[in-house]
């Protein structure tokens, strides 16, 4: 079998198995069918959905915590009573009650998983 001159250059030993057909055998036991095919979450991307702890977290003010409050009720995305238990505890325990403050880039530098 012609070899290229560049191949064996690089791979003198190979090249020689090859050449006198003394390539080594392998056995192989076993093959693995849990393996994650990476074809398929190679364009899969984690999406982020806020929740209204994650907006009421970026505020400064109780009061734009409040204003978020109210906009969330008013898109449906958080219901009345929700939006009660939410303002109260806003009143008693305060904004940092929700968890602490997400400054911009938060998820750059932490990711999603938190």
């Amino acid at each position: 079998m012609p070899m290229n001159k560049d191949f064996e250059d690089t791979f003198p030993a190979l090249s020689k198995e090859l050449r006198n057909g003394e390539t080594q055998k392998r056995r192989i036991d076993g093959v693995r069918h849990d393996m994650p095919d990476k074809s398929d979450s190679e364009g899969e991307e984690k999406t982020f959905l806020p929740d209204a702890v994650d907006y009421i977290r970026r505020c400064d003010t109780a009061a734009q915590a409040r204003e978020i409050i109210e906009y969330l009720v008013k898109q449906g995305e958080l219901t009345a009573s929700d939006a009660r238990e939410m303002k109260r505890q806003l009143k008693n325990e305060g904004l940092r009650s929700f968890g602490s403050k997400k400054e911009k880039g938060h998820y750059l530098r932490f990711g999603l998983e938190e």
